[in-house]
């Protein structure tokens, strides 16, 4: 049975423009993940909202986890906050199979996102869970929470971002995917 990590965001000091944190909501579209996964057979494991991340990525690297997907959502620098939109993949580099399952999740992404022609894929060494993980890793930017409407589209699609990112991770290990009961 394929096993992944899920990293939802630790970084309950990034607040949304207009209420709630970058961690509370990354945990809800995590949360949302689980029935899918389930539904599809894929095992996974969880951080825990009290961990740093160097224990998070410790944990991970624990067991032998087929995948590591760290789930966020972006906030602008502040000269241009409030008006970045986008969804940013990132994956290391050196990694096919990090790649691969960006490539994968930018494609299924396009079908919920607001502006498909915005998800940018972003090769990264800077990015710890990219660089210091085991398994392949990917992190998804879901969406910019310092602006209003992005936030609100956040928001507004826990589910349908839980779906697509669990689709994504069905189609990495060339699955049919099923619908939860």
């Amino acid at each position: 049975m394929p096993k992944i990590y899920l990293s939802p965001s630790v970084q309950e000091f990034n607040h949304y423009i207009d209420g709630g944190s970058e961690e509370y909501y990354m945990y809800l579209i995590a949360d949302a993940m689980e029935p899918y996964l389930r539904a599809n057979n894929i095992d996974f494991d969880r951080n825990q909202p009290q961990m740093t991340l160097s224990q998070v990525i410790a944990d991970s690297n624990a067991q032998n986890y087929d995948l590591h997907l760290a789930i966020h959502s972006n906030a602008s620098p502040e000269a241009s906050a409030g008006k970045k939109t986008g969804v940013e993949i990132y994956y290391y580099p050196s990694s096919q199979n990090g790649k691969r399952f960006a490539e994968i999740i930018a494609n299924n992404y396009k079908s919920i996102y607001r502006e498909p022609g915005d998800i940018r894929l972003i090769p990264s060494a800077a990015l710890a869970e990219l660089r210091r993980t085991k398994a392949p890793a990917v992190l998804i930017e879901v969406g910019y929470h310092d602006n209003r409407e992005e936030a609100q589209w956040i928001r507004d699609n826990i589910d349908n971002i839980a779906r697509s990112l669990s689709k994504s991770v069905v189609e990495y290990f060339h699955q049919d995917f099923k619908e939860p009961d």
